[in-house]
């Protein structure tokens, strides 16, 4: 190559530097811009939300998404300025489909494990559940999580995947419950005799269930007692009453006919020294 065709392709490529510099250089500019307005608007965004009082729960979603794709629309419009062809058309496709994977990507799972759980329905609204440690009646089931109301009118937001992945306990899918109730008393009672106090009071309750039948067994004889379990069926509905009730009739029927109920005790013995 002479130096003729080495001053022409030297041209050549401070022509084309000078180009597509200037390409970028403007893109670059673009993009500064446009992030700008795309900061703006997400300001007015969320504000005209406010302003129509839409629930927050309901507005990082539809903004992540909406911002997500203009930033990528803004993308490809740098990508067509420094000089990279493609159609319209296929960028706005692509540019739409990353922005909805990228805004739920972070709750992909949660959206998977409500979907699970509207298809199986392993529990209902008003069910009380034990899960992931927590215990409440169901409020609410949404696609991302879902709501309980503990006992003490708590709000337990639990999210779907790890309802639909752990364990749980549902108290409400049956209609009857075993309530199952321990009591100890001395160990010098008569077991007859307690065992009798004990099917009184289960034939006094009206909302235990006959069938199956209630049972009293001697469950344990522990160092300073012996204890008795009463195990009887009732509705799932009454299961808290009868669980809360029973303890209180017990120990008024022990005081009535005078079974002791026994208590932690030491005996201490002195021995003199000679």
């Amino acid at each position: 190559m002479n130096s003729e065709e080495i001053g022409v392709y030297i041209g050549k490529r401070k022509e084309l530097l000078t180009v597509h510099g200037l390409n970028i250089l403007v893109a670059l500019v673009v993009l500064f811009i446009g992030l700008r307005i795309i900061k703006t608007f997400s300001r007015y965004f969320r504000s005209l939300m406010d302003r129509r009082n839409v629930d927050l729960s309901l507005i990082p979603f539809p903004h992540s998404i909406l911002i997500t794709l203009l930033k990528i629309v803004l993308v490809v419009s740098m990508i067509q300025m420094v000089g990279i062809e493609t159609t319209s058309f296929v960028a706005l496709r692509i540019a739409a489909g990353l922005a909805v994977v990228l805004a739920i990507s972070g709750t992909l799972q949660n959206f998977v494990g409500g979907v699970v759980l509207l298809l199986l329905k392993p529990f209902k609204v008003r069910d009380f559940n034990q899960a992931q440690g927590r215990s409440g009646s169901v409020n609410a089931i949404q696609i991302f999580y879902t709501i309980l109301k503990s006992p003490v009118n708590k709000t337990i937001i639990l999210l779907n995947d790890a309802l639909s992945s752990g364990s749980l306990i549902n108290h409400a899918t049956e209609k009857r419950r075993r309530v199952d109730r321990e009591f100890g008393v001395s160990s010098v009672a008569n077991i007859d005799h307690v065992k009798s106090v004990l099917n009184r009071l289960n034939e006094e309750e009206t909302h235990v269930i006959t069938d199956p039948a209630p049972a009293i067994v001697l469950s344990t004889l522990s160092d300073s007692s012996i204890n008795f379990q009463v195990r009887i069926w009732s509705l799932a509905s009454d299961y808290c009453g009868i669980f809360f009730d029973f303890h209180e009739k017990v120990k008024k029927a022990f005081d009535a006919v005078i079974v002791s109920i026994p208590f932690p005790q030491m005996d201490l013995h002195i021995q003199k020294e000679k």
